[in-house]
């Protein structure tokens, strides 16, 4: 058994992730993330240095981590679309958080977050997140990562 055999086994959410600074708004979808520490409460979310959202959110000081309901489009559009490219946000119901952050009213739920640090781990950056606030939008299941393999990143190669 070979780590992507592991791997393949999980089934965790997926999340959308979005970000503000400098006048940009930037979200993706994200599939590496989870919380990290009960006391202090810490959620860590892991980008990808090919992604335009991690463009954004190196320069940003919150970020809004999303779980998304049972909805394969928002899923592909924070997915399989670039942020350079399109404006993600288009025609969806959001709303500004702290900093600017964009919010996605559709979200089953989401919680902004302070980043306190970052950390290199290879092609991905992780944000150490301290919660600044939580919001339960809807009722549900959020989407899981087998529901989204069919998905092909959006940001370049």
């Amino acid at each position: 058994m070979g780590f992507d055999d592991f791997t393949a086994l999980l089934d965790s959410p997926v999340y959308v992730v979005t970000a503000s600074a400098g006048g940009q708004r930037a979200g993706c979808l994200v599939g590496f993330a989870g919380q990290c520490s009960l006391e202090p409460e810490r959620f860590i979310v892991w980008l990808s240095k090919a992604n335009h959202t991690y463009l954004v959110a190196e320069r940003a000081t919150v970020l809004a981590v999303h779980l998304l309901p049972q909805d394969h489009g928002l899923a592909a559009r924070f997915g399989a679309l670039c942020g350079a490219e399109v404006d993600k946000f288009d025609g969806l119901h959001w709303t500004e958080g702290p900093h600017g952050t964009p919010l996605l009213t559709d979200a089953v739920a989401r919680f902004t977050g302070r980043i306190l640090e970052r950390f290199d781990g290879g092609d991905h950056v992780g944000f150490l997140l301290e919660p600044l606030t939580v919001v339960k939008a809807k009722d549900g299941r959020p989407l899981s990562l087998h529901q989204t393999l069919d998905i092909t990143a959006g940001h370049p190669a």
